[in-house]
């Protein structure tokens, strides 16, 4: 079976959509929600099936958002691509890795913490972000980086604002945990 690798408009919008839903996945506000809609899909769909299922989801979004021209029939092409184009975000990514790795130069005077908390205690950057604008009176632009592990979280500041982190956030109860912030041996 020959795959055909030229992109078409229709599949350019297809990866557009994917990316954009892949990106709102990541920033939506409500992670609680997120997480209780994968548990009912987990216990709902069996795993054979959970690819057809997002790719089912898929056209259903594209369809929505698309006039329906008399005569077309885009969405069993779309519903046989999705699973195909779904693994494409995923090497685009691994490609682009090494890209995001090599611009983590800081400023001068900036420092990495480390923070002892991370996804598994349901530890978002948004959520962190926000914690240290309130704890520490500082902007969004004064926050450089921050990557959040699975059991740790890196933060990138100002040394004086590190300095500060220290201070405040050292014994503070975050999602059920005590925090433990300290400059990072990783640098």
């Amino acid at each position: 079976m020959a795959i055909d690798n030229k992109s078409t408009p229709t599949d350019d919008l297809v990866i557009d959509t994917i990316q954009l839903l892949a990106g709102k996945t990541k920033a939506d506000p409500n992670p609680d929600e997120l997480e209780q809609l994968k548990r009912l899909i987990k216990k709902n769909v069996p795993f054979t099936l959970r690819g057809y299922f997002m790719a089912y989801l898929l056209r259903e979004v594209l369809q929505a958002n698309t006039p329906k021209k008399a005569g077309s029939r885009p969405a069993p092409k779309a519903k046989r691509e999705a699973p195909a184009k779904k693994e494409e975000p995923k090497d685009e990514k691994e490609s682009q890795e090494p890209r995001k790795k090599a611009p983590r130069t800081l400023p001068e005077g900036a420092r990495t913490l480390y923070l002892n908390i991370g996804k598994m205690k349901r530890l978002y950057t948004k959520e962190l972000s926000q914690i240290l604008q309130t704890e520490l009176g500082i902007e969004r632009d004064d926050i450089y980086s921050i990557r959040i592990h699975d059991k740790y979280s890196f933060i990138s500041m100002s040394e004086e604002n590190c300095e500060k982190a220290i201070e405040k956030l050292n014994g503070m109860d975050i999602r059920g945990r005590t925090a433990s912030i300290s400059y990072s041996n990783k640098e």
